[in-house]
């Protein structure tokens, strides 16, 4: 076996994975299709791919550093990978063996710059938490400390030894594998990998900064600090720097634990629905999200219910992987969550179309059928309701558009990785806290909301497109004048780009075969010289090679541009 704690070993390995897989996949799915053997290569489909998600998990169980995070996100990619791959790895947990204290108690000093004994008034040396990236320790703050943050308990985060030249060596590795992957016209044509891979590789590197981490805890406090129903844990920054992160205490009752909510009087359901309000109001409202709402993450604090305070909060914790949407996003989601409230299959294609994730030249009359047919048969359902669905009629459904939705030019938007993880991990959450948990019922009220903002938003935006449409008004003739006095002088230029690229692709295609034209000339006229000069004979061969490189060079690389 070899040594998971080297860097290098790490990527040699993880390399060695994918193409084992990726070559198998080629085989399966690409090349036996290709050659009329459909029907072979989907025979023992299900078990290849089941087999796939059992060996990788057992390899992220045994690598950890960003494995693990790679499995998580696949597992909750359940618009794009087979549910044999989500659901082998949908219970892959961020957990590792805790590393000793002693390794760590050298990390804090060297990072704070003073004995422990100076820096904490007491610290646990049995982590509370162990993770592949950093491991928690319970602390109790110096009275100095404590007064300034107003309690004394604390969690010190510290990472673990090594841990960045491991991500350094994951992140390579998933780049060589993100690049073979760009290859492949059919995931080309769906999502830029390599574009993917970086926004996976921007999110590692903020988790590995805790002082990116304390930076997110406090922006995402301050956009609910007048919200009453989420809390979130102060940071200590006399004690924090990049790899030493302390907090103040935060724990209460884990969320998913229904039997301790009741037991503190508080609706486990009601719980669902404040959840879910507050990650819709993270996502269309704010733009800045937690991008790993799982139930480790999140507390409910009971409260006292006096003064009109809230009987209880949503307290979040381990700000590392957040997201953010920009607004042109913000509003197609929020056109998307309208839509869905209203069961509106055109609105919600239409919404699709305008986040980017549908190419505008797609088709869309197939797809706008196939959604109205999904919300006349599915929508309005909770998870336990859909639960008693025949999954026959889950499986005609999907074999009867399957086709459709393989053909149709979908692609992941950018942005995208962490708001399906999110929103993934959201419903997972409500539908455990409670098994009739409704989706619908939670989108309709604040799809209303929003639909009442957005009237507000359509009036302000009339004035102001009269605002601008007087203000072109005004500057008409004078654009006219311009453009009249281009034609008269011959200035005027029309640029059709499309047809001028394949101008240029028919061009090389010629040039190509031109030199083709002159390899095989070449190539026979020294062998019909060879008898008579056998020097000239070598020389002609020698440069029939150039241009056979031309026309074998050139095709690959327009193949690799296209």
């Amino acid at each position: 076996m070899p040594d998971v704690a080297s860097p290098r070993a790490r990527y040699r390995r993880i390399l060695r994975f994918a193409a084992r897989h990726l070559t198998t996949m080629w085989w399966f799915e690409i090349l036996l299709p290709s050659i009329g053997l459909s029907r072979l290569a989907a025979r023992g489909r299900g078990a290849r791919l089941t087999r796939l998600a059992r060996r990788f998990h057992h390899l992220a169980v045994e690598l950890g550093g960003l494995m693990i995070k790679v499995g998580q996100f696949m597992s909750s990619r359940l618009d794009v990978l087979p549910p044999e791959i989500t659901s082998g790895l949908e219970g892959l947990q961020d957990e590792a063996p805790p590393v000793p204290f002693a390794p760590l108690r050298e990390a804090i000093e060297e990072e704070l710059g003073m004995p422990i004994e100076t820096a904490y008034a007491a610290i646990d040396p049995q982590p509370l938490a162990a993770a592949s990236l950093g491991q928690a320790h319970r602390a109790t703050l110096t009275p100095f400390d404590a007064a300034q943050l107003g309690t004394a308990a604390a969690v010190v985060k510290v990472q673990r030894p090594g841990i960045q030249a491991i991500v350094d060596a994951d992140l390579a590795a998933l780049r060589v594998v993100g690049r073979w992957l760009s290859r492949v016209r059919l995931v080309r044509d769906r999502v830029d990998m390599p574009a993917l891979v970086e926004e996976f590789a921007q999110t590692s590197l903020d988790e590995v900064d805790y002082l990116h981490e304390a930076a997110s805890a406090e922006r995402f406090a301050a956009d609910f600090a007048d919200d009453p129903r989420v809390a979130v844990p102060q940071v200590v920054w006399e004690r924090t720097t990049r790899r030493v992160l302390t907090l103040a205490d935060v724990t209460a009752i884990k969320l998913t634990d229904g039997d301790a909510l009741r037991a503190a009087g508080i609706d486990p359901s009601e719980v669902a629905q404040a959840f879910a309000a507050v990650m819709f109001d993270q996502l269309f409202v704010h733009g800045f999200f937690h991008a790993d709402p799982h139930p480790g993450n999140l507390f409910v604090t009971p409260g006292d219910g006096s003064d009109g305070s809230a009987p209880w909060t949503l307290t979040f914790i381990d700000f590392g992987m957040m997201g953010e949407v920009p607004g042109s996003t913000r509003r197609g989601l929020r056109s998307l969550l309208i839509a869905a409230a209203a069961r509106d299959g055109r609105g919600m294609v239409e919404a699709i179309q305008d986040l980017g994730a549908l190419l505008p030249s797609a088709d869309t009359a197939e797809l706008e059928r196939a959604m109205t047919r999904a919300f006349a048969r599915f929508g309005g359902m909770g998870f336990a309701e859909l639960r008693e669905v025949d999954p026959r009629e889950f499986r005609d459904f999907a074999l009867e558009f399957q086709d459709l939705m393989r053909t149709l030019p979908f692609q992941l938007p950018e942005h995208f990785l962490l708001v399906i993880r999110a929103m993934s991990l959201t419903s997972g959450v409500c539908s455990t806290l409670d098994p009739q948990f409704n989706l619908w019922d939670a989108v309709e009220p604040y799809a209303g909301r929003l639909v009442r903002e957005e009237r507000g938003n359509v009036a302000r935006a009339a004035v102001e497109e009269g605002i601008a449409i007087a203000k072109t008004a005004v500057g008409l003739p004078r654009r006219l004048d311009a453009l009249v006095t281009r034609v008269e002088e011959g200035r005027l230029a029309i640029e059709t780009p499309r047809l001028e690229r394949r101008i240029a692709r028919l061009e090389r295609a010629a040039a190509r075969v031109v030199s083709a034209m002159l390899f095989a000339g070449l190539l026979v006229a020294g062998a019909l010289v060879r008898g008579d000069d056998e020097t000239l004979s070598t020389v002609l061969m020698i440069v029939a090679a150039v241009p056979l490189l031309h026309a074998v060079l050139a095709g690959l690389v327009q193949r690799s541009r296209e």
